[in-house]
């Protein structure tokens, strides 16, 4: 497991909870760049992506 990958995957975490709730387009665009951040991050360290919608629980 890579430090670089922990680090996307934890910064897109954070991104993502700050942001899922919000209802302005916004918002949600910054959520999804904060699962994609930490997509990122699970890829590099061989974890297989999020694939659920921003703010859904799963």
């Amino acid at each position: 497991m890579s430090v670089e990958g922990k680090i996307k995957e934890g910064a897109g975490y954070i991104k993502e909870e700050m942001n899922e709730h919000g209802k302005d387009p916004e918002s949600q665009r910054k959520a999804q760049e904060g699962r994609d951040l930490r997509n990122e991050g699970r890829m590099e360290d061989g974890k297989l992506p999020k694939t659920t919608k921003p703010g859904t629980g799963h």
